[in-house]
This record gives C-alpha cells, structure tokens and sequence, in this order.
C-alpha cells in the first residue's frame, strides 16, 4: 500500500479516483458511521492520499451519543479503544485521557497518524529525532521543535518524517477524548527518554475493542508506556 500526499501524488494518472475523492472532499460526513465508511473507501485501493483522509477526518463534528461507547477510561493511564480495522489497512481508535494523563514520547513506525480531539483539550509536544547513535555511549536531551494546543473538533497529522511527538491532557479537572487513525496499523513503536534520547521498543494494546470491555490480565500486561 502507498500513501502520498498532495504533493507527492503518485496517481495523478487515475482522473476516475480523483474525481471520485474530489466529490468526498465536496460532501462532509455527517455521522461516525458515515466517516468510517468513506475511510474504507479510501483505503480499499493500494494508493492512499492520505490529505483526503485528513479531510474525512475534519469534516466528522464529535458526537459523544456516537462515540460514548468506546471511550473506556482507566483512573491511572490513557486508554486505546479499538473502534474498526480497516479491512487490515487502518485502525480507528477511540482515546481516553483522564486528567493529567499522557503519552511518552513516541515514534509510529513508519505509518501515518492522524488524530482528532472529540472532547475537551490535548497538547501536542513534538520533538526531533535524538542524535545518538546506535551503539554509542553519547546522550543528549530531545529537542523540542514546537507545541500546539488542540481543541474540540481540531485535527492533526503526524508520521516519522515529522518526528516524535507526546500527547497530554493538561487540565487537571476535565477528560479528555481523541479519535486516531493509524495506516499501516502497528502493533509495537517505540518510546524515547526525553533527557537522554534512549529509545525503548514497546508494545502496542488495546483496552477495548468494539465497545466492549477486554479481559483485565491482558489489560494489565501493557508496557509502562504512559505516564
């Protein structure tokens, strides 16, 4: 499977997609339903332009009557709540963030991750590649590239080329919530020390999936990949 962007689209030959993509892109879905179903069309091909799944992203207004099912919290760490698979081209996800909750600081091996808040506000840490090199002693602290807040309805996009990033919820009063999709799914990436930019691999889980509850040994098995 290819995925490209705009600039780089690697099918500009095929005008019956492109007019097909560029009719989505007009239209907006309206429901969860309706944006999981045009992600399946758009990745049903082995050529993805995944700007117009950003845009099928932006267009879905949260529902919380919609998405309230999968959002499973957990008192001590974020959640990852599986919500479609993607026919093994994709994986939407529904995550939790209690308050104060976040992320490690993370690489996506190789795939595309587009996120999107659906319920109260995220900050986003992105940060560059660390500069040690494998098998050497040398450390040195992450270099932060920028921050940016994400509010309700807000997307964002990130893949290795763009580097690492970390996701927190910075209120301590109000949750969170953020729909993700993740091409090609992965089931481990890898984690970064802030201060000395060692990396340790790390095994992707999921709370739930579908809507519903999973067996707590297996939930228990996660990797101390949060905080």
């Amino acid at each position: 499977m290819e995925i490209c962007n705009r600039e780089s689209r690697l099918y500009a030959s095929c005008h019956e997609k492109i007019h097909r993509e560029e009719t989505f892109r007009q239209g907006k879905v309206s429901t969860l339903r309706e944006l999981i179903d045009a992600l399946h069309d758009a990745f049903k091909t082995d050529h993805v332009d995944i700007d117009h799944v950003q845009d099928l992203m932006a267009s879905y207004k949260s529902n919380p009557l919609e998405w309230k099912k999968y959002a499973k919290f957990d008192r001590y760490r974020y959640t990852r709540n599986l919500v479609d698979e993607g026919n093994g081209r994709f994986n939407l996800m529904v995550l939790c963030w209690g308050e104060g909750h976040g992320s490690a600081i993370h690489d996506h091996a190789n795939a595309h991750c587009v996120m999107k808040v659906l319920q109260g506000e995220l900050c986003e840490t992105r940060y560059a590649w660390p500069s040690v090199s494998e098998g050497s002693d040398d450390t040195k602290e992450l270099e932060e590239l920028e921050r940016n807040t994400l509010r309700l309805n807000d997307i964002c996009y990130i893949n290795d080329s763009l580097g690492l990033h970390r996701v927190e919820n910075p209120s301590t009063m109000n949750p969170a919530v953020s729909l993700h999709l993740y091409s090609p799914p992965f089931e481990t990436c890898s984690v970064f020390n802030k201060q000395t930019g060692r990396k340790t691999s790390c095994k992707v889980t999921f709370w739930s999936k579908y809507g519903e509850k999973r067996n707590r040994e297996i939930q228990n098995t996660r990797d101390p990949e949060d905080n």
